[in-house]
């Protein structure tokens, strides 16, 4: 219960509760913007319905989203402050263009959309959503851009113990930088399409004859969007974790759990288990000149161990402990490979299941619990990658320039930190609870709820009441 442990945990239970809730509005501003356009270009009100009953979830997903990176902030001033002076220079152009431009575009053409319902063409309305979700992918950037550079520092120069910015340009031209866009942009919108279908198939499991017809088309929306960034996240995956081998050697290793070089060809664990005190590799199974396939898309290639490439890590940068965590580090890798493969599976299979010769899927309730409980996969999947990402990088806050032990701030104590984390955990706990809640009050109310309101109170609906269109 050391300053520095309490320290990371608290900034790593913010994260993770944040980016439950970042990549969920990236995926869902696509969705909504896609159903939206299908109504703009076929005059389908029953599109129109759709992208307005989702978009109240999404508008749910950005409030959270933004109070959580709000607390998330706290963190660098709280707990963090020497790491911020390293790295304040180099980070404050990034965040700043983050915050005054990506953000102020998302959070004000959001407001447009909510509240120009009929009232402006519907090209028009359909626009904002786009600009909703350009916004939402600038802001990813300009965070991920700052990210980058504690991967793969460039573009810098080391004066009176801070690293200051030389070349701007440079940390745009980041290779890491796209890597990891292209990867987390991928997973948001995978994460959009399986939420929406995941819902869709919750709610037809309730057998309520007058919402089936909504939640089929609107489950067919979400499973092609969700095929399509499944397909885009194993590839971006893929190129990024080939980057690793030159620019994060020891991650890449401690990702295969080996500690001794892979030889010539190069096999893949696909389970094993590493002992860290003696560090050795106790039992792995493992699958031929797969991690050469993997590595090189070739048959031969070797991989350096982790002891090889401590070895070089020493003579670089001195005495020091480069092992990251092993065990942590090789499953969360197992975890996000494995649920990205899966939601491609359930992607493709259930886009076929639904085909309209043999819809046979909407019958079956163990295929429609299937695809109901793969809600939950994305935000598992995410957070694996976000621990490889950041556990990978250990010792260094910035990647050979700046270690943990030396970012935490001079001033905390144990004491203020056990009782901001206790007070963060129930914070997080409450409003995961309230945004839980509100979801399936919605899910409950349905997408018709608005117009049977408008109708009782004899008022004009908001768009046209028909049900019988999704019939």
């Amino acid at each position: 219960m050391d300053i520095v442990t309490l320290a990371r945990f608290q900034f790593a239970m913010t994260t993770v509760f944040h980016f439950f809730f970042v990549p969920f509005s990236i995926g869902l501003a696509v969705v909504v913007a896609v159903m939206e356009t299908l109504y703009v270009r076929t005059k389908n009100e029953q599109y129109k319905k759709m992208a307005r009953f989702w978009g109240k979830i999404l508008l749910l997903s950005f409030a959270v989203g933004v109070v959580t990176g709000i607390i998330q902030e706290f963190q660098f001033g709280m707990n963090w402050s020497d790491y911020s002076r390293f790295v304040g220079d180099i980070f404050g152009a990034p965040l700043a263009v983050e915050a005054l431009l990506a953000f102020f575009l998302e959070s004000t053409f959001l407001g447009l959309w909510m509240f120009t319902w009929d009232r402006v063409k519907p090209a028009v309305h359909n626009l904002f959503m786009w600009l909703v979700t350009i916004g939402s992918l600038l802001s990813a950037f300009w965070i991920i851009v700052a990210n980058s550079f504690m991967q793969h520092p460039t573009g810098y120069t080391l004066n009176n113990g801070r690293a200051e910015m030389t070349d701007f340009g440079a940390l745009l031209t980041n290779a890491q930088a796209w890597y990891e866009f292209s990867h987390v942009i991928a997973a948001a919108i995978t994460m959009g399409g399986i939420i929406v279908a995941g819902l869709s198939a919750f709610q037809l499991l309730k057998k309520k004859t007058e919402i089936k017809d909504f939640f089929k088309k609107s489950l067919r929306v979400g499973l092609v969007i969700s095929l399509v960034g499944s397909v885009l996240v194993l590839g971006a995956g893929d190129a990024q974790m080939k980057a690793l081998i030159e620019d994060q050697p020891m991650k890449f290793a401690a990702m295969e759990g080996s500690y001794e070089d892979s030889g010539d060809p190069a096999a893949w664990s696909l389970i094993a288990w590493a002992d860290t005190t003696n560090r050795e590799t106790v039992f792995s199974i493992k699958i031929p000149y797969m991690l050469s396939i993997l590595s090189y898309n070739s048959l031969s290639g070797s991989v350096d161990g982790m002891d090889t490439v401590y070895q070089d890590l020493v003579e670089e940068y001195g005495d020091g402990d480069y092992y990251p965590p092993v065990n942590t580090l090789f499953w969360s890798f197992r975890i996000m490979a494995g649920f990205g493969v899966l939601m491609f599976l359930v992607s493709a299979l259930g886009l076929f299941w639904t085909r309209r010769k043999k819809p046979w899927m909407f019958e079956n309730r163990f295929l429609l619990w299937v695809m109901g409980l793969t809600t939950f996969t994305p935000f598992m999947a995410n957070t694996a990658g976000w621990l490889i990402t950041e556990l990978g990088r250990y010792p260094w806050t910035v990647y050979g320039l700046f270690k943990i032990e030396d970012s935490v701030s001079p001033n905390v104590s144990v004491t203020s930190l056990l009782i901001s984390n206790i007070v963060y955990f129930l914070l997080f706990a409450t409003l995961g609870g309230v945004m839980i809640y509100l979801i399936r009050r919605t899910l409950k109310k349905g997408p018709f709820y608005d117009d049977e309101m408008a109708l009782k109170e004899n008022k004009p609906a908001t768009d046209p009441f028909d049900k019988e269109a999704f019939e």
